[in-house]
């Protein structure tokens, strides 16, 4: 009689997963019976016995059809399960000692490679935090980053719809198939099909209370830094803001006035550790040091293109009309305008020396009003 092949790595995710589906086996139970006992199918069989020294009696692990059916309602949702040692893992999860062993994901898979940055806030956002959260995250998304929020209503929901065109990424408290809130469905589609949705939690289980805090910690561990718009004291954006600053991660706020409670949470950030956060240049200012790669200007004067001196005043006046104080990267303006570096560039350069325009971090350009 041969001895039992070695699991194939479809099998052995196939039991890792059971493994840490099973009644009070959490992530570092999980990794513990890992380490103890070599492969998840040997945990598995071990884990009663485990259960009885415990005192738990008649214990059973989770069955085989409910991890079929989680597989199956993946497939039929579009959705795929990575683990730990998947290429498309953000290695910045890797690190962390609770570290989600697996996640299903809805969507493109490249924006988890990009640098992100985290956008929260309060659920009753008033209309100026909402209008705040917009154009933040379509700013910070023109300037190449990926917005990640909660997909939670008010500054999430403003977030995401914000940089739907330029990658953003809802992390979810209930399997990635369940939308929640259903006022967001529509959003949540969107986001399926343009950016990327995620969720540690199995396919079809709707949230829990426990499941946001869960959910919290990769909001603020997956981006370089978190902003939060409106937060009141006691809420759940001021638990992300902590986890980040535990973490060693950036946390911007925004600050707002002393009698609106949903203020209240981003003040006491700014007085703790947090940056006052103006607008989007703020923001990439503060991050500079990591901010997404722009090719390096060449430092020579640039050869001016040979244009003549009325293609050169209306070029002149498209980049001011098309230039505000909010900064814009400078190739987006060139696409926008549907021109060459060649033929803005000596007029960028005229601008500047002007004291017309402003250059500031990342390859970014504004207009000094």
């Amino acid at each position: 009689h041969s001895p039992p092949l070695p699991p194939t790595s479809e099998d052995d995710r196939f039991y890792r997963l059971r493994l840490l589906r099973s009644r009070r086996v959490g992530i570092s139970t999980y990794k513990r019976l890992l380490i103890e006992h070599g492969t998840a199918q040997n945990a598995l069989a071990a884990l009663p016995e485990v259960a009885r020294s415990a005192g738990v009696q008649n214990y059973a692990v989770c069955p085989e059809g409910v991890i079929h059916a989680e597989l199956k309602n993946g497939r039929v949702a579009g959705a795929t399960l990575i683990d730990d040692a998947s290429p498309l893992y953000p290695p910045q999860l890797r690190d962390l000692t609770d570290a989600p062993p697996f996640l299903w994901i809805l969507g493109d898979p490249s924006l988890l490679q990009r640098p992100a940055i985290s956008m929260v806030g309060a659920r009753n956002a008033s209309s100026l935090g909402t209008r705040m959260a917009k154009s933040l995250a379509a700013e910070l998304g023109q300037a190449g980053y990926v917005i990640v929020s909660g997909l939670a209503r008010g500054v999430d929901a403003a977030a995401h719809f914000a940089a739907l065109d330029t990658g953003t990424i809802a992390v979810q408290a209930g399997g990635v198939d369940i939308m929640y809130p259903a006022e967001n469905t529509e959003l949540a589609g969107n986001i399926g099909a343009k950016g990327l949705r995620l969720s540690e939690i199995s396919m079809g289980l709707q949230p829990m209370a426990c499941h946001f805090p869960k959910r919290n910690r990769i909001i603020s561990r997956l981006p370089q830094a978190t902003v939060i718009v409106e937060a009141a004291t006691k809420s759940g954006s001021l638990i992300t803001a902590r986890d980040a600053l535990d973490q060693g991660r950036d946390v911007l706020a925004v600050p707002g006035h002393p009698f609106d409670a949903r203020a209240a949470g981003g003040n006491m950030l700014i007085l703790d550790r947090a940056t006052l956060i103006r607008n989007a240049a703020d923001i990439i200012e503060a991050l500079a040091p990591i901010a997404p790669q722009q090719p390096a200007l060449p430092l020579q004067e640039p050869k001016p293109a040979k244009q003549n001196l009325q293609e050169a005043s209306i070029l002149h006046m498209q980049i001011l009309s098309h230039l505000g104080p909010s900064p814009i990267a400078e190739d987006q303006l060139i696409r926008d305008l549907k021109t060459t570096p060649a033929q803005v560039t000596p007029i960028l350069l005229d601008l500047e020396l002007d004291g017309q325009i402003s250059r500031h971090a990342g390859g970014l350009l504004a207009r000094i009003i």
